[in-house]
């Protein structure tokens, strides 16, 4: 059994006091800016209208641009770590997907 590898950088060290943080803001903002992108995806997927539709599309993309670098700034400070999949994990989905791909009524490059 493989054991999971961390992808992290070291840790910027944050005082560990009842207050929050400087790490505790952070993600206490990316925890926000994920669910701001949450909301606009379902709004823009509803928009009848072309003008409110590009209006959200906008404000999406920037609050995704946010939400992007909140999630870099911690990966960079160590605040946020992802587990490396293996392989063998990787290949099998991979398959899976691409064995999808000629159930589709259309090609799909």
């Amino acid at each position: 059994m493989n054991q999971t590898q961390k992808i992290q950088n070291p840790e910027t060290n944050v005082p560990k006091t009842p207050q929050m943080n400087e790490r505790d803001f952070v993600n206490d903002q990316l925890s926000t800016e994920k669910y701001m992108t949450a909301s606009y995806n379902i709004a823009l997927n509803e928009a009848s209208n072309q003008n409110l539709y590009q209006d959200l599309a906008t404000i999406f993309k920037e609050t995704q641009d946010c939400q992007r670098n909140l999630y870099n700034l911690m990966f960079k400070n160590g605040w946020y770590a992802l587990e490396q999949s293996e392989k063998q994990k990787i290949d099998q989905t991979y398959q899976q997907f691409t064995g999808y791909k000629t159930q589709l009524p259309y090609n799909v490059q």
